[in-house]
């Protein structure tokens, strides 16, 4: 798989970046090839529930396309989407939070993320998201959400009062073809969270049409003038 930035969001980032000085080109080039070859060496080998290239994209490009800076991660796995986001926010100057309650998984995600040039961009934690979310003080601009599927609405409510006007939350694994108690498609997304930020009046949820797993996106609606 040929890994590269589709043309839109290259060209969005060389219109906000500026002329840049040439060691800071030097440094982006480098951290580009470190990030490319670890994820064209790992392509075949992401497990342990991690998201698909395609949506590692999507996260990338939503992040550059916004300028977000502030972001969290609740469940990092053995950091793929972790790697897609931590590397579109080194160009808008930001820096990740992301946290993981099974050793072993955080141990290869720290393992890495210091291979793909990621480290300074990454907080990476061992710890219980269901408590950790609550104490966390934000605020964030963008969140997303690929931990226990049970959980969604709880991690929803916790993180909202968190996100900043303009702020995107993103879900993996959300369907919305199946309401309920916690009703859940074949790939194990969960109805219920979309239908609970559907009803939020103050975001614009949607599920992601070149999305491989169910990528929801809840984007929040800034104050009108």
């Amino acid at each position: 798989m040929r890994i590269s930035l589709r043309p839109a969001a290259t060209l969005i980032f060389l219109a906000l970046a500026g002329t840049p000085c040439i060691a800071q080109e030097r440094k982006a080039d480098s951290l580009d090839q470190k990030v490319t070859a670890l994820l064209e060496k790992m392509k075949y080998r992401w497990r342990d529930m991690n998201v698909p290239a395609a949506d590692g994209q999507l996260l990338h490009d939503i992040i550059l396309k916004n300028k977000y800076t502030r972001a969290l991660e609740l469940g990092t796995s053995t950091g793929h989407s972790g790697i897609w986001i931590a590397w579109a926010l080194s160009k808008t100057g930001g820096k990740l939070i992301t946290v993981e309650i099974d050793a072993k998984r955080h141990r290869e995600a720290v393992a890495n993320f210091k291979e793909a040039g990621l480290s300074e961009y990454i907080d990476a934690r061992l710890a219980d998201a269901h408590r950790l979310v609550e104490e966390l003080p934000g605020p964030f601009d963008f969140v997303f959400i690929d931990a226990d599927k049970e959980w969604y609405v709880n991690y929803a409510r916790a993180v909202i009062p968190k996100l900043e006007a303009g702020g995107c939350i993103t879900a993996h694994n959300v369907t919305a073809s199946m309401p309920g108690r916690w009703g859940r498609n074949r790939r194990g997304g969960s109805g219920d969270y979309y239908e609970f930020m559907s009803s939020q009046a103050d975001f614009e949820t949607s599920i992601l049409p070149r999305s491989q797993g169910g990528l929801a996106a809840s984007i929040r609606k800034k104050p009108q003038q």
